[in-house]
């Protein structure tokens, strides 16, 4: 039975405090104690209070602590019992929605776009909540508002049903949803990664959302305020939707068990990805991943040095915690000396501060130590320090104790030894970008040599280039294989209609990546033939 929440089964959420129960088969539900969350700007002011309040408040709701300023939300805790739930009741409701038609579920894209536009600010409010620099949260708005784009939309409808005559026959290939869709958003961009089950909602699935445990508001407040309106709007059947806060562990377990379950999409670590990969397989799952990446941008020698290094320093936005920035370069010799000296020019311009401030492009970074690891082995290693390499407070001043990191650049000569290095082989996921300078050679070979380095990343998410030759552009265009997205003289991180916002192959995307189209990777291919008058020995033996 589910537990819809009552007054009495849970404390009162004070007046303006956001308080999210389990949703579940369209109900909001009572969970098992409360997970707060304090804003990201009193992280920075007084972290020690700010972690008072929560530990005060997940022992005892009713503290006076709930109207402290710094908390902002709460969200309610799943148990076992409320996660197999979430799942039945998306199992019970999968072919009711299944059944509604493709152009019907194809509006849903269209309003949950018109909604986002309406909450922009609240949208913005909560991601500022969550530590995202407001500069940063309007880019990944944007990255939605292109994936939910009209064109974008008319794009996926083609891909998912397609008809044609052919002797007598009705020749159908339509893709059709694989059931019950769950998700795992990550810790680091929880609500633009949760917005993603509209579009296998759209495809005919049900889905189950995990809301990470220590960043849960704003992906609750996404799916409860935003995407269950929308669903009752259009008569959705109860249990389309769920929504749950729980332990990551706990819920990837119940999920892998669970028969019902039919994809997990996964956000999270290439190397624990990889293994939830083989578990998912080996108990008939389809794992849909978004792991790692370790993305190269290209520099070619007649590129325009100062928008190249502009795409560079997005290495840095958020500090550098979004899989998708960039992680090296690679320069050819004759630009090098100047793409590295504008480089260091615009990094002056990249600032730590507190989230609601417009011109804050870092993020606090809790855990540096493997930040100093990787730039000690590089520089132990024979790399040349460019600008950056230490801790700073929020207004930028250098210190020990700082939760912010210089955007920091270092030089690595030579494409040979280039993967010696763990900062150029690996995703960093702190502000630290090697720019590898190639050996002189005639252009020729250094093409090849870019080529060859760019396909053998081991991951595979994206890849920028930088030229005017059309035949260095093209050559990328016609044989860079590693990677689901590949920008030519444009924004590395930057979103566009058609083009997929998601995807990757080899530790990003794992043994089926490729670009992710989350509405076509929820669904599968099934092709039809409608004969009229067709006898069908005549069909197998007939001219």
């Amino acid at each position: 039975m589910l537990r819809e929440a009552a007054q009495e089964e849970s404390a009162e959420a004070p007046s303006g405090l956001k308080s999210y129960d389990l949703y579940i088969a369209g109900k909001d539900v009572a969970g098992d104690g409360w997970v707060y969350t304090v804003s990201g700007r009193s992280l920075l002011e007084d972290v020690f209070t700010s972690v008072s309040l929560k530990r005060s408040l997940e022992q005892d709701p009713e503290s006076e602590a709930a109207k402290h300023p710094y908390v902002v939300g709460r969200c309610a805790i799943a148990d076992d019992a409320s996660i197999d739930l979430a799942t039945q009741a998306a199992a019970a409701a999968a072919a009711e929605w299944q059944a509604v038609p493709l152009e019907r579920r194809m509006k849903l894209g269209t309003r949950f776009r018109e909604e986002l536009i309406k909450h922009e600010d609240e949208f913005l409010r909560m991601l500022v909540a969550e530590s995202h620099p407001v500069k940063l949260a309007r880019w990944e708005l944007s990255c939605l508002l292109q994936i939910y784009a009209p064109g974008s939309l008319r794009w996926y409808d083609k891909q998912m049903r397609v008809e044609k005559e052919y002797n007598g026959r009705r020749l159908i290939l339509h893709r059709q949803p694989d059931g019950v869709v769950a998700f795992n958003p990550p810790q680091n961009a929880p609500l633009p990664s949760a917005a993603l089950c509209v579009l296998a909602l759209m495809a005919g699935n049900a889905v189950v959302v995990r809301a990470p445990r220590s960043i849960a508001l704003s992906t609750m407040w996404l799916l409860r305020d935003i995407v269950a309106p929308l669903l009752e709007e259009f008569d959705a059947p109860p249990g389309v939707l769920n929504a749950v806060c729980s332990n990551p562990k706990q819920t990837m377990d119940r999920w892998i068990a669970d028969p019902l379950i039919n994809d997990i999409f996964y956000i999270g670590g290439s190397q624990e990805g990889l293994r939830f990969e083989q578990q998912c397989v080996a108990h008939g799952k389809k794992p849909i991943l978004e792991l790692a990446g370790n993305d190269g941008i290209v520099v070619w020698k007649d590129a325009n040095v100062k928008w190249a290094a502009e795409a560079i320093t997005e290495a840095f936005y958020g500090s550098g915690q979004i899989c998708m920035v960039p992680n090296y370069v690679l320069a050819h010799p004759d630009v090098a000396e100047a793409l590295i000296a504008e480089v260091k020019e615009q990094v002056k311009g990249i600032k730590p501060g507190l989230p609601e401030e417009e011109d804050v492009l870092l993020s606090p970074v809790r855990r540096s130590e493997r930040f100093f690891r990787l730039l000690r082995q590089a520089l132990d290693n024979g790399a040349e320090l460019v600008t950056g390499g230490n801790r700073t407070e929020v207004d930028g001043t250098v210190s020990e104790t700082g939760v912010f990191l210089q955007p920091t650049v270092v030089r690595v000569d030579g494409l040979d030894r280039a993967r010696t290095y763990d900062v150029v082989r690996e995703e960093t996921f702190f502000p630290l970008i090697p720019i590898v300078v190639a050996e002189r050679d005639h252009d020729d070979a250094l093409l090849e040599s870019f080529l060859q380095f760019v396909n053998s990343n081991d991951y595979g998410l994206r890849n920028s280039l930088w030229s005017r030759s059309d035949h260095v552009v093209e050559t990328f265009v016609r044989r860079t294989v590693n990677g689901g997205l590949l920008k030519v003289n444009d924004s590395h991180i930057g979103f566009l209609p058609y083009l997929p916002s998601h995807g990757g192959t080899g530790r990003t995307g794992g043994a089926f990546g490729e670009a992710n189209y989350p509405m076509l990777k929820t669904s599968h291919v099934q092709g039809v033939s409608i004969a009229r008058d067709v006898s069908p020995y005549d069909a197998v033996f007939g001219a």
